[in-house]
């Protein structure tokens, strides 16, 4: 049994120029990116390389029919290398873009045409969330089913996963702690998974301890502190992204789909909704088994003793980062409970598989119904 793969080499450098100079970015390249991320740290450089601003397919979280705009976009160029720079949605994106050609992206996601690589990938984070640059996973809105469906093959895997801390800097505080919510997520649910092991443990925790450590921080010194600890972030980020690709995430990502696919609630948010929520549901069902190791790491780094409820404690901190709403205020109608359950059964088994305990369709209705 395969315990642990790190596929793409990691790099880091302090600025983007650095990094351009260093893997000789021209001809042949694509950079797949943001135009405000070309215009501050590209343009000056004149590299002869070629540009596509997902700004030019679409706003939003990908989907597939932005995927196929892309990838009609980029028939009959002699491309060699995808040098993907940007957050969650660019980066899941490119990992599609190194396939053979195909009409349609659904065609990847489920699987009814052989998934060949043909280009070389190159991934330069700009959130200190996904975690994508060193796992073999693309996530996307299909349109057609109102939901996301992920694609999960080592073909995914960049070849490079580089960090710079430049690109960082200026990123918002709410886009800062949407990503980072979710690289939390994704150590704490990689920790529990049946697939976890004592090589993934280790990511996980550190990176629980980094990212929750450095929030303690910043609700004490402030907004802009963020700044000054953003490698922890980056790191921490990195580390989560190691975990969950070898362990997996579960519920709390398989529940946050159908609202992120239906009203479009950015990723990193529509997970925080469902975090705690699903973890007092392990807890109550399961509460001496793994779940009982991420409790204490929690509750250590809070301060709290071990034997309180420590979801309500983690939810307090987190919540003055970011504010949970009802379900119903993005839109969500109480009739879609069902509905919404239904999907996660039925589109999310490669998300289901890894929950810390199972889950039973009537569990899944009774978390909707608690955050509607």
């Amino acid at each position: 049994m395969r315990l642990l793969k790190i596929q793409p080499e990691i790099h880091k450098f302090d600025r983007f120029d650095e990094f351009a100079a260093e893997y000789k970015i021209g001809e042949g390249d694509l950079i797949f990116t943001h135009q405000f991320l070309h215009d501050s740290f590209m343009e000056k450089l004149n590299l002869e390389a070629e540009y596509l601003f997902i700004e030019c397919f679409g706003t939003g979280e990908p989907s597939d029919e932005m995927i196929n705009y892309i990838m009609a976009s980029m028939r009959g160029k002699d491309i060699r290398r995808v040098i993907s720079v940007g957050g969650g949605s660019v980066i899941d994106i490119s990992k599609l873009l190194v396939l053979e050609d195909t009409d349609d992206c659904l065609n990847y996601f489920e699987k009814k045409v052989p998934i060949k690589k043909n280009k070389e990938l190159i991934i330069v984070p700009t959130t200190c969330g996904t975690g994508s640059e060193v796992t073999n996973i693309a996530i996307s809105e299909i349109k057609s089913k109102k939901t996301k469906m992920g694609l999960a093959v080592d073909e995914l895997y960049p070849e490079s996963a580089v960090l710079i801390p430049e690109l960082f800097m200026g990123l918002p505080f709410n886009f800062f702690v949407t990503s980072s919510i979710d690289a939390l997520i994704h150590a704490v649910e990689a920790y529990v998974s049946p697939k976890s092991n004592p090589y993934t443990e280790i990511f996980s925790v550190k990176a629980i301890e980094m990212i929750l450590k450095g929030y303690m921080d910043i609700l004490e010194r402030g907004e802009e502190y963020r700044k000054e600890i953003i490698e922890e972030f980056i790191i921490g980020s990195n580390y989560a992204g190691i975990a969950f690709g070898n362990a997996g995430v579960g519920a709390v990502h398989a529940l946050s789909y159908p609202l992120g696919g239906v009203y479009h609630v950015p990723h990193g948010e529509a997970n925080y909704q469902f975090f705690t929520e699903v973890f007092k549901t392990y807890l109550r069902k399961s509460p001496e088994g793994k779940i009982k190791g991420i409790n204490r790491v929690l509750a250590s780094i809070m301060g709290v003793d071990e034997g309180c409820d420590v979801y309500e404690e983690l939810s307090k901190v987190l919540d003055r980062l970011l504010s949970r709403k009802p379900l119903q205020e993005y839109g969500m109608k109480e009739k879609e409970i069902e509905s919404f359950a239904d999907s996660v059964i039925e589109g999310q088994q490669r998300l289901l598989a890894n929950n810390y305990v199972p889950l039973t369709r009537e569990d899944i209705v009774n978390i909707y119904k608690n955050l509607y």
